[in-house]
């Protein structure tokens, strides 16, 4: 999936190189979409749903000091 992310960027950005703005501006919006999915689909999980491991915002009784 990160393949086709890269593809459409690469395609705007020679598109736009070329002159081609309306289609490059297309690419680049499908390109944000697929990077929006992957996203989506990398941080899903079917026991808990959206989880991001890397945030930690649950309470943490041990680090607490007497």
């Amino acid at each position: 999936m990160m393949v086709a992310v890269f593809a459409t960027m690469s395609l705007a950005l020679i598109c736009g190189w070329f002159g081609r703005r309306l289609l490059a501006v297309a690419l680049l919006v499908l390109c944000l979409t697929l990077s929006i999915g992957l996203f989506l689909f990398e941080i899903y999980s079917p026991e808990t749903g959206f989880h991001m491991p890397w945030i930690q915002t649950e309470f943490d009784s041990m680090s607490k000091t007497a």
